[in-house]
């Protein structure tokens, strides 16, 4: 593989910590003045070290190299994907190798596919740190091996590393990097660090052992819910059973009389009850008894809700795309126009581990907060808010978190606010730990939006697509949110990502959207609007080709007309040779569907069955074409992880509203997930590519959905447009 020139960074500021080697690429120099002190990976222990904490890379006496990871890490691999670049650079022993979480720093550690804002999402963690990283690495290794020449008096270009050993042949010279850390300190940063060709590449493109993996297996790794401080009480919250509802007024005696109970308070999202433990705290919210004031909350059942949205769909909303032009007359022909309905439900993320945090008053009057914060700079704003302090006097400790899949990426920072209110409601000086239950998550959290699309396609008699309308209507989590900027014109971005342009060239195109809120919090999920608009475009196209009676796979290949879609005919191609082509064994049916997401391209081809009227899916072959495939092993399991989730939400999942406006599902019991039984076998190929690298966090999931529905249509003569298809099909 080969890879394309990156640009340089504007500027590099290298810092130095007592004995160690610490660095900063593009950093201001105003940055120096910090510092903090190390923490082993996993232990939640400190180390003697001390260290500035904006580095990217440190280098211990100890001979480890420890790398500061801007995103989160909750399971989709940037400690080992971001390290692995610093590690190939430096020419050092991968067991040498730590990471651990950076601290909360916008200006240091800002995502610039966010704006400069400090956070992960969007399967942009590869992509916005691949350079940085790399150089980083690459100034370490330059700096060391001058400090080197320096000592032996040799000249810097006879030095050479190799596993994390500094060489001189003529001399036979040789040393760790920890023996070499404080000196290469006081070295003066290359200007412009030699990146390595991909040739030269050791770890790049290989697989290696994942950094977590070991202290999650034995247990060492610390997770929020690990994480107990002197004194500490645990908070629960009650919250109210209808969106949009508030605390009129509450009786807490009976919780009052609970063994462990310390106190009961009233905070803006509910009535927080403080305990000595855990189960003394749930105790005592059962026995609490609340009076709700309903008078602004949503009341209507998840029915009225899609009703609503599908009246809205039966006219054009805001224009997100179009080409050419399409009306009534376009569908005159009704032998050779197809028009369906989709209905995607509210579905929650689930992660294994709910949303948690402990806020601690330090010494000198600032606070400690730990958590799996996924978007720093909105939590450490909203915390400094809420506490009264500036964001210097806090410190914001990203945790390792149990998943994600977007709910810890809350445009609003809920979490953060609701933690500190609860700190602060019960005194300020006092440790708290705020847990919620998966039940908390699940009945008041925050969903992917009820989402629904109308659209009417034709043919003509020659098998020609000749006109296309799609209309959305649905929720807009970025509606007054600091992420508005992706609202334009009456089109959230989020809605129409994947119809709104479309990788198939048709000559008459419409894609409109209608915002319709309501006081359901949602938020993204897996894939954003990919999830949905990726189901509806691929099984929409699959129809209408099937309907001119061209082969699914070439039908699509010979739409993809612009170049800048070849990426995706590619994987498209490669898929279909992996699988044999869409023919299925007998009782079988194949799908297949293409989505660009993410920057990256998957192309998927799903072989099910039917069985008791609910799709059983046997296999799917996946191509994925992420640009450059840093860890091919995590690629992989990304993959797997994205299908193994799609799946369960297209088969099983939904969360409703009763007549009242209440949450009917609770946890896995009644919203259940795929079983590893029905998890199908899957095989993935990577397309080499030396384009720079691209998420592979979510584009494994958009495709799985209408690849299986394709394939259910070829099984029954029906495309499920009601989701979950368990809904649908057995209705």
């Amino acid at each position: 593989m080969t890879i394309i020139d990156a640009p340089a960074p504007s500027r590099r500021a290298f810092l130095t910590g007592a004995g160690s080697l610490v660095i900063a690429v593009a950093l201001p120099v105003k940055s120096r003045g910090q510092s903090g002190e190390e923490r082993i990976f996993g232990s939640g222990e400190s180390s003697p070290v001390k260290y500035a904490p904006n580095a990217f890379v440190r280098i211990s006496p100890d001979n480890t190299v420890t790398i500061l990871i801007k995103h989160i890490e909750f399971g989709q691999g940037p400690f080992t994907g971001l390290a692995t670049l610093v590690a190939d650079e430096m020419d050092a022993d991968w067991s040498q190798i730590r990471a651990e979480h950076a601290p909360a720093n916008a200006e240091l550690y800002g995502n610039i596919m966010f704006g400069g804002m400090q956070g992960t999402g969007g399967s942009t963690a590869m992509a916005a740190s691949f350079d940085v990283m790399r150089k980083a690495g690459a100034a370490a290794k330059a700096m060391l091996i001058a400090a080197a020449a320096e000592e032996w008096g040799v000249p810097a270009g006879e030095i050479t590393v190799s596993k994390g050993v500094i060489s001189h042949a003529g001399s036979g010279n040789s040393g760790s990097f920890g023996d070499f850390a404080e000196a290469a300190a006081a070295q003066e940063a290359p200007a412009e660090p030699t990146l390595k060709t991909p040739d030269q590449w050791i770890y790049i493109g290989k697989d290696v052992p994942k950094l977590d993996t070991g202290a999650k297996s034995t247990g060492a790794a610390q997770f929020t819910l690990d994480i107990y401080r002197e004194g500490m009480l645990t908070a629960v919250i009650a919250h109210p059973v209808k969106f949009g509802a508030s605390v009129a007024s509450f009786d807490d005696k009976a919780a009052r009389e609970i063994a462990g109970v310390v106190d009961v308070k009233k905070i803006s999202s509910g009535v927080a009850i403080y305990a000595r433990n855990t189960f003394a705290a749930l105790k005592a919210r059962k026995a609490l008894e609340v009076e709700w004031d309903e008078s602004g909350a949503e009341t209507r059942s998840t029915n009225d809700i899609t009703q609503e949205r599908l009246d809205a769909t039966k006219n054009r909303g805001a224009i997100a795309g179009e080409k050419g032009a399409v009306d009534d007359s376009s569908f005159a022909n009704t032998e050779n126009a197809i028009e369906a309905e989709y209905v995607f439900p509210y579905l929650v993320h689930a992660p294994m581990e709910p949303l948690d945090a402990v806020v601690e008053r330090k010494e000198d009057g600032g606070v400690e907060v730990w958590m799996g914060s996924q978007i720093p700079s909105m939590d450490l704003g909203v915390l400094s808010e809420t506490l009264g302090l500036d964001p210097s006097q806090i410190t914001l400790n990203t945790v390792l978190a149990g998943g994600s899949f977007g709910r810890r990426a809350q445009s609003d920072a809920h979490f953060a606010r609701e933690a500190a209110e609860v700190f602060m409601a019960a005194g300020g000086e006092t440790p708290v730990k705020l847990m919620w239950t998966r039940e908390d998550d699940i009945q008041g959290g925050y969903y992917r939006p009820l989402i629904v699309h109308r659209m009417r396609g034709a043919v003509n008699d020659a098998g020609d697509i000749t006109a296309w309308e799609h209309v959305i209507a649905g929720q807009s989590f970025v509606a007054n949110t600091p992420f508005e900027g992706m609202l334009q014109g009456g089109v959230d971005a989020t809605m129409v990502e994947g119809a709104s342009v479309i990788p198939y060239d048709l000559p008459n195109f419409n894609t409109s959207v209608h915002i319709i809120n309501n006081p359901v919090t949602t938020l993204w999920w897996r894939s954003v609007g990919h999830t949905h608009t990726g189901y509806a475009v691929e099984t929409f196209i699959d129809e209408l080709l099937e309907k001119a009676g061209k082969d699914p796979v070439e039908g699509r290949l010979a739409l993809m007309t612009d170049p800048k879609h070849q990426r995706l005919a590619n994987v498209l191609e490669r898929v279909s040779a992996m699988a044999g082509g869409v023919t299925a064994p007998e009782g079988r049916a194949r799908g297949v569907a293409a989505v660009e997401s993410f920057r990256s391209f998957v192309a998927e081809i799903a072989e099910v069955s039917m069985e008791n009227g609910v799709p059983r899916v046997h296999k799917v072959w996946c191509a994925v074409d992420c640009g450059i495939p840093v860890n091919p092993e995590i690629i992989k399991a990304q993959m797997e992880g994205g299908i193994g989730y799609g799946l369960s939400a297209i088969l099983f999942n939904e969360l409703t509203l009763n007549d009242g406006g209440a949450v009917m599902q609770s946890n896995f019991h009644d919203y259940r997930s795929l079983r590893i039984s029905e998890m199908p076998d899957v095989e993935v190929e990577i397309i080499a590519s030396n384009a720079p690298p691209t998420g592979v966090g979510e584009p494994g999931t958009p495709p799985i959905g209408p690849a299986v529905a394709n394939a259910v249509r070829r099984l029954s003569g029906a495309t499920p447009r009601i989701l979950p298809m368990i809904k649908s099909l057995q209705a």
